[in-house]
């Protein structure tokens, strides 16, 4: 018996000649974070709104929990839920108003003391007699994560939820989200710019460019398709020492100043590098390896340097 709780085959999304999702297949199993990245326009945002029934798909099959997305709409939406920097409630009531309207849309059974509870944690009290539409972009996103969470969903699909978020909510943010999965297993698809976010949350990582899938894996698997790190060595010795050294065994490296300096190399001869080093006699007071993060992968798909062999 399988355990993804969201199955997406071959799905395709047509805007006139533009292909903006071009017949991606992917599975998100319960339980598990995944980061759905890429660039602007690679068809992150437009695959979650088909995924909401927002839009509507030129083809591909969609199912939530095993049932057909199609078919069993209304019962997967009361189900999951949805949150974003960019959406918006209803401006022209209260925050207050707008989270009591989506506690009975969703039929949450003691929704008081759950918006209570949530406007206490988002800190977002002070605000509840104001209108939605009088409130900044963050004091926004905060009211709609606690939108998101009023039905307590199996899955919840998040766009770029901290984009507008201060650093210590955004930090909340994830915190709850950490807990969330920890206590009752619950299940994101989760999009954002911000690969630190990304490294520290999801269990799986989906690459978008231009519609279609170009990597999947988990982010440290993603990180060592790059082999290339950096060694960042201080010394307090004669710099033409290193630098004849450096430059005889063909190494790319650049000198920051007198005492330190950067080396380009494979992740796997840097212990070998070092010791190579220490037997020239060039005293290293420090040594820092930097290796290759999800930024650096991030940044290679958009290239069009790194894609699924």
């Amino acid at each position: 018996m399988t355990n993804d709780v969201i199955e997406v085959r071959n799905l395709v999304k047509d805007y006139g000649s533009f292909r903006a999702v071009d017949d991606i297949t992917f599975t998100v199993p319960k339980g598990k974070i995944v980061g759905f990245l890429g660039p602007n326009g690679a068809g992150k945002t437009t695959t979650i709104h088909i995924l909401l029934g927002i839009t509507t798909a030129t083809a591909g099959h969609i199912s939530f929990f095993g049932k057909d997305f199609n078919h069993h709409k209304q019962h997967i939406l009361a189900r999951i839920n949805f949150a974003s920097a960019f959406n918006t409630l209803q401006g022209r009531i209260s925050v207050w108003e707008n989270l009591v309207v989506f506690s009975h849309i969703y039929e949450v059974k003691g929704y008081k003391k759950k918006i209570t509870d949530l406007i206490d944690y988002f800190e977002v009290s002070n605000m509840l007699n104001s209108l939605y539409h009088d409130l900044s972009a963050g004091q926004k996103t905060r009211v709609n994560l606690i939108k998101s969470l009023l039905n307590d969903p199996e899955i919840l699909l998040m766009d770029e939820p901290t984009a507008s978020l201060d650093p210590d909510i955004a930090d909340k943010t994830l915190t709850l989200i950490e807990q969330l999965k920890k206590d009752r297993n619950l299940t994101l698809l989760y999009t954002s710019h911000n690969m630190s976010e990304i490294t520290r949350i999801c269990d799986e990582v989906i690459f978008l460019d231009h519609g279609k899938i170009v990597a999947h894996d988990t982010p440290l698997g993603l990180t060592k398709r790059i082999r290339s790190a950096q060694l960042r060595l201080i010394f307090n010795d004669d710099k033409k020492i290193l630098e004849d050294y450096l430059t005889q065994e063909n190494l790319q490296f650049t000198f920051e100043d007198e005492h330190t300096v950067t080396i380009k190399t494979e992740e796997e001869l840097i212990p070998k590098l070092i010791f190579s080093i220490s037997k020239t006699g060039i005293w290293m007071t420090d040594i820092e390896v930097k290796k290759p993060t999800l930024e650096d992968v991030f940044l290679q798909i958009a290239r069009g340097d790194v894609h699924e062999s």
